[in-house]
Parts: structure tokens; C-alpha cells; sequence
């Protein structure tokens, strides 16, 4: 059976998203951690929540992991979790994404008319 052009598109577009998602998984992770500290799991629910996409946990523990090991977060035990908290190398780099977010849109913009 062929799927019709409306189902072609919705899969294409949430493969995209999807993409997206996980590409730009650390910078989501910074903004969130920008007003709340999160641990896997609270990431884990963000994402599904605001989403509607489900990642896997190894995905996100693999990312903390290595954005702590690069010094823009740090964990620290609260009860039986871990919760993970900006650090100021983490504070200045979503700072710095976000004062991009024109240069950002533009080269999206540019790389989706490409010809």
C-alpha cells in the first residue's frame, strides 16, 4: 500500500525533528539547566512532554556525562539521584548560543533554500 503525500510528509517532517533533537540535545540541556538543575530522567521527561519524542536513556546519561567531562555542567548526589547544575563555562555558553540565535535562524534558512 503507498502512503499517501500527507503521510510522507508527517514522517519526513518528525524524522527531521527528531534529528534536530538529538543534534541540539546539549543546547536544550543547557537553556533547561538555565533556570532549573535537572537529572536524567527530568531530561528524559522534558524532551517527551515538549516533544513528543522518546530517547533513550543512554543517549542522555551519555551526553551529561560528557558535557560535565567539558566542564559546562557538574553533578552532584541529591538523595538517590543525580542532578546536574550549570557551571559558569556552561552559563556563558548558552549565553553565547542564544545571542546567535539570529546568525542561527539565518544559516538554517540559507541551508533550506539551498539549490
Amino acid at each position: 500500500m503507498l502512503s499517501s503525500g500527507a503521510d510522507l510528509e508527517k514522517e519526513i517532517l518528525s524524522s527531521m525533528l527528531e534529528r534536530l533533537l538529538k543534534n541540539f540535545l546539549d543546547v536544550l540541556v543547557l537553556a533547561e539547566m538555565e533556570s532549573n538543575d535537572l537529572s536524567g530522567y527530568d531530561i528524559l521527561q522534558h524532551v517527551h512532554d515538549e516533544f513528543g519524542f522518546l530517547i533513550s536513556s543512554g543517549t542522555v546519561y551519555s551526553l551529561l556525562y560528557s558535557m560535565e567531562r567539558d566542564g559546562l555542567i557538574e553533578g552532584c548526589w541529591n538523595s538517590r539521584k543525580r542532578v546536574y547544575t550549570l557551571t559558569d563555562k556552561g552559563k556563558e555558553t548558552i549565553k553565547v548560543i542564544q545571542n546567535s540565535n539570529r546568525h542561527i535562524q539565518n544559516f538554517m534558512a540559507k541551508l533550506l533554500q539551498a539549490k
